[in-house]
């Protein structure tokens, strides 16, 4: 995922583009191990808003970015545990594949530290992302789960 190349500059927000990149940060750091601060500072000097091979990027919201990364390593046990509560029975979240994982704990993340971005926001983003990489039997159990999991949180 993280050699998936983001959405060019011009469509869409900094806001989805700080989602979209978190979410692959989120997959890197599952890949590599690497800390927070090292895949911050890669994404920060080479990612968000860079030119790649002739293409140019949109710039992504770094705070949004930063919260996201940090914030979903941080309360990893926490999402995770929720993730997993919401899954059929006899289903572990190792049985999702890897930018499920990151999508999932990405959008889990924001409905529980987020209030100031309201909910069908968080999840219409999240889905969004999904679109870039899965087909529509995926994108429909991301967007069942992070529903499921906005009704716990958020009420």
């Amino acid at each position: 995922m993280t050699s998936a190349k983001p959405r060019k500059a011009g469509k869409g927000s900094a806001r989805a583009s700080a989602r979209l990149a978190a979410v692959q940060a989120l997959y890197q750091r599952e890949m590599s191990g690497d800390p927070v601060a090292k895949l911050l500072t890669e994404f920060h000097n080479h990612r968000l808003g860079a030119t790649i091979e002739g293409e140019e990027y949109r710039n992504a919201d770094p705070e949004l970015f930063d919260d996201i990364v940090a914030g979903a390593v941080a309360r990893g046990d926490e999402i995770d545990a929720l993730i997993t509560g919401n899954l059929a029975s006899g289903w572990a979240i190792d049985r999702l594949d890897r930018p499920m994982r990151a999508i999932l704990r990405a959008g889990v993340y924001e409905l529980l530290a987020r209030p100031d971005v309201p909910t069908p926001t968080v999840i219409n983003e999240y889905l969004d992302v999904a679109h870039a990489f899965y087909d529509t039997k995926e994108t429909a159990f991301a967007n069942a789960l992070l529903d499921a999991v906005a009704r716990l949180t958020r009420g």
